[in-house]
């Protein structure tokens, strides 16, 4: 159990950025995982993949919501993951150094949603599409939403490719122009999703600067199905059961105290801290 209590505590100190590129690798691992243990217990294996990609077929997406979303968190192979995760990492730090952390979870992950239905959209539209049973996984729709996002922002902002320092905004361009023409010659779902992401980057972008969050519904939603998920219905509570809320409502958190682990830690590192000390620590972090 204290591997896990672990985990959770060092996932609770990453920033938004390293939590979304967390999560990502979590997801991309699972599925070899679980078709090992599901092949180890002769359990069949084929259909489960259904559950979490978008169907280019408008009747299973709309039975199957939630898969505008899980798609996002799925990836093909392990270059697909890797240089997704590296475009979202340099365009995500820099806007981390511009902007606050939720303005990053409303532009990837209703990029990741912007291009699930852009993907839909053109699959049941397009004549070309007439005859396809497409699905569609990977990030890149949210990955394309930051980075266009930050190319409008700060379109001249120097990034280093290797020996050379090129704007931001010619390596978005360049991620555009391949996308379109490679619509024609394969994955052709895949490239209109990161086209979808990234209009909804640039259309975010200038509408932010106006002053318009047009993206704030999504955190809006996020926070109110939370505050659902932790509404509780009253109840009494004898008293020994009070006095024990109210003592721990008043030691709250000692700063001194906190202040005295971050030392403990920056002098001889987190593996140095007693069980207890990371418990606190812990429980700090989520006051």
């Amino acid at each position: 159990m204290e591997f896990w209590h672990d985990i959770k505590l060092r996932f609770a100190r990453l920033n938004t950025l390293e939590k979304i590129i967390a999560i990502n690798a979590v997801f991309f691992v699972l599925p070899f995982i679980l078709t090992t243990f599901l092949y180890l217990f002769k359990i069949s294996i084929s259909g489960w993949f259904d559950y979490v990609e978008l169907s280019a077929n408008i009747g299973t997406a709309i039975f199957r919501p939630w898969t505008i979303l899980t798609y996002g968190f799925f990836h093909a192979s392990i270059s697909h993951f890797f240089w997704n995760m590296i475009l979202l990492y340099i365009s995500g730090r820099l806007m981390l150094n511009l902007f606050k952390e939720k303005l990053l979870l409303k532009t990837f992950f209703v990029g990741i949603i912007a291009g699930g239905l852009a993907y839909l959209i053109s699959y049941n539209v397009f004549p070309v599409f007439s005859s396809v049973e497409g699905t569609l996984i990977g990030s890149s729709a949210g990955v394309m939403a930051v980075l266009i996002f930050m190319a409008s922002y700060m379109p001249n902002s120097p990034v280093r490719v290797f020996v050379f320092s090129i704007p931001l905004k010619y390596i978005a361009l360049a991620f555009i122009f391949i996308d379109l023409v490679q619509i024609p010659t394969s994955n052709a779902g895949g490239h209109i999703a990161h086209l979808g992401g990234a209009l909804w980057g640039y259309v975010y972008q200038r509408q932010f600067l106006q002053g318009n969050d047009i993206g704030a519904w999504f955190i809006n939603s996020y926070e109110a199905l939370i505050r659902a998920m932790k509404t509780k219905p009253k109840s009494n509570r004898s008293k020994r059961r009070t006095k024990a809320t109210a003592s721990s409502a008043v030691d709250a958190v000692d700063q001194k105290k906190i202040d005295d682990i971050l030392d403990k830690i920056a002098s001889s590192g987190y593996e140095s801290l007693t069980k207890a000390e990371k418990e606190y620590l812990f429980r700090a972090g989520k006051q």
